[in-house]
Order: C-alpha cells, then sequence, then structure tokens
C-alpha cells in the first residue's frame, strides 16, 4: 500500500515543476510577466542589442539579424504567449521565440553580459515609471479642475470648520485652492519618486558585472532612463525605487481620500452645499428622492484599496535581504501596478466630479452667519480698536458668545444695546458690531499672505495656474 507521500508525489510530480508549483505559482506569474512586462522586455532586448553591436561584441549582421528576431516577436499578440513547463517563465520562453526566428545560437549571444536580474530590475522601472507618468498626468488635470472652481468661487462664503465643527467664515474658493496646494506637494513626491525610478539597473548582470567590455550609459541612453544605479550590487539588491513609489501613492491617496469625504459631507442633505453633476450620481432602487453621489463614494473606497496596495508591497519588502531576492519582484510588483491602476482611476473620476460639480452659495453664506462664528472679529476689534490686551478681549468674547447660546439667538440677532451690557468697560459702535457680524467683513479683513481676502486668494490662484 502507497504511503500517503507517495500518493502524493505521484499525482504532483518528484521533478521541478511540481503540479502544485506549476498551478499555483509558476502559471499566475507567467500570467502577470506577460500582461505588465512583455513591452518592456523588449525594449531592454533591443537596447542591450544594439549597445553589444557598438561595443563590437556582437557584429553588425548579427546584430541586425537579432534585432529584426525581436521586431517581430514584439508584434506578436500577447494571449498567444502561453505557459509551458519547457520554460520556467516569461523570460526563457520568448528566448525561445526569438530562437526560432534567428536562430538558438545566435539569440544566445543576444544575452551576453545580460542576466535575468538586471533584466528584471530595469523592466520594472521602465512599467513603474509609466504608470508615475500617467498618475503625475492627471494629478495635474485635477490640479488645473480645482483651480478653475476656485476662480469660480473667490468670493463664495461659507463656514470652515475644525475638529468638525463650525469655526470661522472662509471661501470656497480659499477652501479648493488649500487642496490644491496639497495635491501640488504630493504631484513634488511623485516626480521625487520618478527620478529615483527612472534610473537604469542594466549592466550589473547578476550583480557584480562582467568581465564584457558593455557600455551601460549607453543603455541607459537606449532606454530612456535619466541615469544608471552605479553600484551593481545595489542595482539589483535596492528596493527602494519600490517603497518611494508606494510611498506617493499612499501619500496622494490618502490625501485625496479626506477633501472626497469632506465633498461627500457638503453634498449631504442636511448640509447641502454641493451638487454633484447628475452625470455622476445614481439614484435609489426603492426611493425615487435620493441623488446618490456613489461616483465620489468609489472614489472613496478606491482611495482605500490602493493605499492597502502601496502597504501591501512596504511589507512584502520588509526584512528582506539586501539582494537578488523573489519577495521584491513578481509576486510584489503586481500590487505596486493595481495600486497605480486604482489612482487612476480616483483622479479621473474626481476631475469630473469637481470640473462640472455646483455650489449653493446662499445656503453656504447662511451656515457662515450662524453658529458665532465671526466671534474671534469681536476680539479682534475690541484689541485693535479699543486698546484692549487681546486676551482680556477673547474672554469677553466668549462670554457673549456663551450669553447668547444660553438664549438660542446668533449673533445677528442680538441688539447693540445688549451686546454693550455685557462688553465690561468698554461700549461698542454700531459700525463695528455691524461688522464685526458680517462674513464678508470677516473674510476681506484677513489680507495677510494665504488669507480669504478675495484678492489674497486671487493672487494665490493666478501663482497656481503657472504651476498647473
Amino acid at each position: 500500500m502507497k504511503t500517503f507521500k507517495e500518493a502524493y508525489e505521484e499525482n504532483d510530480g518528484t521533478c521541478f515543476p511540481g503540479k502544485t508549483f506549476t498551478n499555483d505559482l509558476l502559471m499566475p506569474l507567467f500570467q502577470d510577466q506577460r500582461e505588465n512586462l512583455f513591452e518592456a522586455m523588449m525594449m531592454v532586448h533591443n537596447a542591450h542589442t544594439i549597445m553589444l553591436e557598438e561595443q563590437q561584441l556582437i557584429s553588425k549582421e548579427e546584430a541586425k539579424t537579432i534585432l529584426d528576431g525581436i521586431a517581430q516577436i514584439s508584434k506578436m499578440e500577447r494571449t498567444t504567449l502561453n505557459y509551458s513547463t519547457q520554460y520556467e517563465d516569461l523570460f526563457f520562453l520568448v528566448e525561445s521565440k526569438i530562437g526560432q526566428v534567428i536562430g538558438d545560437e545566435l539569440a544566445g549571444k543576444m544575452h551576453i553580459a545580460k542576466s535575468r536580474n538586471d533584466m528584471g530590475e530595469t523592466m520594472y522601472r521602465i512599467v513603474i515609471r509609466d504608470y508615475l507618468r500617467g498618475v503625475m498626468d492627471e494629478v495635474k488635470q485635477l490640479g488645473k479642475a480645482l483651480i478653475n472652481q476656485a476662480e469660480d468661487h473667490i468670493e463664495t462664503i461659507m463656514p470652515a470648520h475644525t475638529h468638525t465643527q463650525p469655526a470661522q467664515p472662509t471661501t470656497f474658493g480659499h477652501y479648493l485652492v488649500a487642496i490644491s496646494d496639497n495635491l501640488y506637494r504630493d504631484y513634488s513626491r511623485l516626480n521625487r519618486a520618478y527620478n529615483t525610478v527612472n534610473q537604469s539597473p542594466m549592466g550589473a548582470v547578476a550583480i557584480t558585472t562582467t568581465g564584457f567590455n558593455i557600455n551601460r550609459e549607453r543603455v541607459a541612453e537606449l532606454l530612456q532612463f535619466d541615469g544608471i544605479v552605479e553600484n551593481s550590487y545595489d542595482a539589483i539588491g535596492t528596493g527602494d525605487y519600490l517603497i518611494e513609489a508606494s510611498q506617493a501613492i499612499i501619500s496622494l491617496m490618502t490625501n485625496m481620500g479626506r477633501w472626497i469625504q469632506e465633498l461627500l459631507r457638503l453634498a449631504s442633505k442636511e448640509v447641502g452645499l454641493l451638487k454633484v453633476s447628475d452625470a455622476y450620481v445614481q439614484i435609489s432602487s426603492i426611493m425615487p428622492q435620493k441623488r446618490n453621489p456613489v461616483s465620489v463614494e468609489h472614489c472613496r473606497a478606491l482611495a482605500s484599496s490602493a493605499v492597502g496596495e502601496g502597504l501591501t508591497v512596504i511589507q512584502m519588502i520588509h526584512n528582506t535581504p539586501y539582494g537578488d531576492i523573489v519577495d521584491t519582484e513578481d509576486d510584489l510588483q503586481p500590487h505596486l501596478y493595481n495600486g497605480f491602476k486604482k489612482s487612476l482611476r480616483v483622479l479621473r473620476l474626481m476631475r469630473a466630479v469637481v470640473t462640472t460639480m455646483s455650489f449653493n452659495a446662499d445656503r453656504a453664506y447662511q451656515q457662515a452667519r450662524e453658529n458665532m462664528i465671526t466671534i474671534t472679529e469681536l476680539a479682534d476689534v475690541l484689541a485693535r480698536n479699543y486698546q484692549i490686551s487681546f486676551r482680556k478681549a477673547h474672554h469677553s468674547a466668549s462670554n457673549i458668545a456663551k450669553n447668547a447660546d444660553q438664549l438660542n439667538k446668533e449673533l445677528y440677532e442680538l441688539t447693540l444695546e445688549t451686546v454693550n451690557e455685557w462688553l465690561p468697560d468698554v461700549r461698542i459702535t454700531e459700525e463695528d458690531w455691524n461688522a464685526i457680524i458680517c462674513p464678508r467683513n470677516f473674510i476681506e479683513m484677513r489680507k495677510v499672505t494665504g488669507g480669504t481676502c478675495p484678492t489674497v486668494v486671487k493672487e494665490m490662484i493666478n501663482r497656481r495656474k503657472s504651476q498647473w
């Protein structure tokens, strides 16, 4: 009678690759490689072959034949490339396909001074830099949409919140410029990640370079890298370009997720300030009055999911040896690609929402009159016009706010006579009181750099137009 082990081995095999290894590892990895890396692989083969000919490591005739073979295989429909146990991965399958066109001997020469190690690292960087470019382009488009909306709402007064509570009057334009600035810092982080990623590892070979007289800088030039990762051990062993790219996505999507949540709050019926275009809302299956801003909800969910993909990348690198290791390779890469793909969806959807959304200026102004959020101006007026210390002025303003709250009244509902009765040792004028309770006066008074005054906000917007 067969042992449990013998029965298992009879079904799974005793030689590489076992059935389980094939089905649960090699086949899925092959499919990921085929989807994501095929074009980058052809680019690397092409550039390396040109360099070999220029360095007289192969003849011009050999180079031409190899390049013709690469071009022919490059035109293949990817879906025709299928996993076979004869070939461990896409790398060996492509080499075999090229060999079928130009002969195995010449196809073998194509791999002089080239390894799966430096090829793999190079292909990953090519794919990631393309994603980074795409994300940066979409970030710029979203930034422009935010600034365009901000320009339309320079004087649209609304309440600002601190600790989720109504705090002081601001404008929707001022708020959108803040979001744009946050987004631009993430653009800068993406750009720094791009600069880290766009360095060529080619020529590091396995990890120690080669005895062949290759030209690493020329390959980098042909592949449109900005330079090379000079130290060959670093070129193969580093994972920091993956970490930096992931961190840029994590930061972008985390920051966007915060203001996406804010827009959902503003779009709620209770708040009623923001209206998402009909093109991006859905109605309820049972409640016909509903306008569900599901496009924004999906963006919130996708942003969180993209953050999760980025964190997965960092976690997979954590505590791995500094060198060639599978943890940073084909099992990891799809998480980063998926993070980029989800981020692109969020960016495109939110650009559409931001570009087409409308804002209820009248309702926002009324909300800016409520909850006594102009009371800060009372303390300022007492200190500025009546020579009262700011700490004492702040205490007096706090006392009036408490008294008004006990009477369930807004500031604009208080008479000047009542206010002056509550103020110790001072009587303010009607002109000052009217200014204190006016949200428009509040924002116009704040003329310092970065403030809410419409002229200041306009200047900020004009400067940001050039950066986006």
